[in-house]
């Protein structure tokens, strides 16, 4: 008897955690996208760092082409909730870029609604600024892809 009261008691608070979130979850489905930077709260720093020697004065663009030079990549950090010192710093995981030129460093949200409970992942991630012609590198490092503002 107390089996079925317990199984019940179960059932009851997964349908009701179901329905609130379902309720106060994403209802107009920003929370899966990018935030703007003049929205994002958080204050992350970001630095920027002197272009490698042998690269153009800081151009994004080429003059004829009119094609991107650079892109964004990002890993997570690995940061957890209410671990402190979670987390991989900007400097540590740019060495898994050696031999990358990185024009720009950042470390931000990824602009995406996570859980808030403690162990759980807080999205923090590193995101670096690279030559778009080493991007295939930088995916085989682990590294994706940015397409955020």
């Amino acid at each position: 008897m107390e089996t079925d009261d317990v199984r019940i008691g179960i059932r009851v608070l997964l349908i009701a955690g179901l329905v609130c979130g379902l309720l106060g979850g994403c209802q107009s489905h920003p929370c899966r996208e990018p935030r703007l930077p003049e929205l994002d709260q958080t204050g992350a720093a970001r630095a920027v760092v002197a272009p490698p020697t042998g690269a153009t004065n800081g151009s994004k663009t080429s003059g004829a082409e009119n094609t991107p030079l650079h892109l964004r990549v990002f890993k997570t950090d690995g940061s957890r909730q209410c671990d402190k010192r979670s987390g991989i710093a900007l400097d540590v995981m740019e060495r898994e870029l050696a031999g990358i030129p990185v024009y720009a460093k950042e470390k931000r949200t990824d602009g995406l609604m996570h859980i808030q409970v403690c162990g759980s992942p807080t999205g923090m991630i590193n995101l670096f600024e690279i030559d778009q012609t080493n991007l295939k590198q930088a995916e085989e490092r682990g590294f994706r892809r940015w397409e955020g503002e």
